[in-house]
């Protein structure tokens, strides 16, 4: 079990953002000790809306934003705008993500920050460009960045990441260079403002560095790399998944298979030429594994210390020994949902406390700021 890790306790955090890339980002922090407040409109972080839900509480919004205070303000009008100020202006961390300007213009610009603050920004394409205002979900980008296009089906359609990746590799992106620019600040001889842009294309685009390059490299989709590591279905339901990173395996493969013959076959003989004859071996490979149940192949790819597991669904991960084991997962009592799974955030320990229901904490957050504004009368 990891030990809780808290370089930020004293740090205050204003999180602006809404969805999952800039709550994800927020809640990191929160897990580091943070002081994070989530601003939030009267209706709430659209994220409250989506998925199983109950009110205003869902099961998307409380994943992303455990750990945090819940702020309601009234961004149209002035004394709600005055407040976000005022928390902006106390911020060590401001995070936003309005599409380009449109902070600045509700006056939660980096220049409303307090003058060493890490300011970030993350929006869809990035702030500038010919495509800075387009509207942008993690959707979207998935298409854009390439990332569907490289997840094909058998049947040739290109299909969306059952999760939102690109919004939480992009959040993860932000909370790094956050720690880097926090770093760096501590170093500062006077302080100063640090701004990060930050953008779902980017962050996905450096989940998918190596496909780019390789398309880059053949001039076209990129060839599959370890063929035939891939999804086989067993005797009587059940999937595997497996996997090859050296030549040697493939032997190993083919003789638990019962087709130790497979390899000397020049077409199938390395890397390339499997790729090249991809056709011709996966059928052979599909028709071995229909030979036997998948309780029965694990054992015989695990003795010839093969990558092999079987396929779990969410809810029979949660079911396996090892998960339990390792101190994957933690039970959070979520105010309206009950009892909720969540992962652990790995190497941080997590402590975190459930996310805050909507608003919950607006009149505690305003007192603060009033008698800060008192005091420096």
């Amino acid at each position: 079990m990891t030990e809780a890790l808290r370089p930020y306790a004293g740090l205050f955090v204003l999180d602006a953002g809404q969805g999952v890339a800039g709550p994800y980002c927020g809640m990191l922090l929160a897990a580091c000790g943070a002081d994070v407040v989530k601003l939030e409109p009267p209706a709430g972080d659209w994220s409250r809306g989506l998925g199983s839900r109950e009110g205003t509480d869902s099961v998307l919004h409380a994943t992303y934003n455990r750990g945090k205070r819940s702020v309601v303000l009234d961004l149209r009008e002035e004394p709600g705008r005055a407040a976000a100020r005022a928390l902006a202006a106390r911020a060590d961390v401001l995070i936003e993500s309005f599409r380009p300007g449109i902070a600045r213009r509700l006056g939660l610009g980096p220049e409303a920050a307090s003058p060493g603050a890490v300011c970030v920004s993350i929006s869809g394409f990035g702030q500038e460009g010919p495509f800075a205002e387009r509207p942008c979900t993690d959707s979207v980008i998935q298409a854009f960045a390439g990332m569907i296009a490289l997840n094909q089906g058998a049947d040739g359609v290109p299909h969306k990441m059952p999760v939102v990746l690109s919004d939480i590799v992009t959040g993860l992106h932000a909370f790094i260079a956050v720690q880097a620019a926090l770093a760096e600040r501590a170093r500062d001889a006077a302080p100063r403002r640090r701004v990060l842009d930050i953008s779902l294309m980017g962050g996905t685009a450096a989940l998918l560095a190596y496909p780019i390059a390789e398309a880059a490299r053949q001039g076209g989709m990129p060839s599959p790399l370890n063929v035939p590591a891939g999804c086989y279905r067993g005797a009587c339901g059940g999937w595997l998944s497996v996997a090859l990173v050296r030549e040697p395996e493939f032997a190993a493969l083919a003789a638990v298979l019962g087709r130790p013959d497979l390899p000397a076959e020049p077409r199938f003989a390395s890397f390339a030429e499997r790729a090249a004859h991809r056709d011709a071996l996966l059928p052979i490979l599909r028709d071995a594994f229909a030979g036997a149940t998948v309780a029965e192949w694990l054992p015989r790819l695990h003795a010839a210390r093969l990558l092999a597991e079987r396929v779990n669904t969410p809810l029979d991960w949660l079911a396996e020994p090892q998960t339990h084991a390792a101190g994957t997962m933690r039970t959070v009592a979520q105010p309206a949902l009950g009892a909720l799974p969540f992962p652990g955030l790995p190497g941080l320990g997590d402590a975190l406390a459930p996310a805050p229901r909507l608003g919950e904490h607006t009149e505690a957050v305003l007192a603060m700021l009033h008698a800060e504004a008192g005091a420096a009368d």
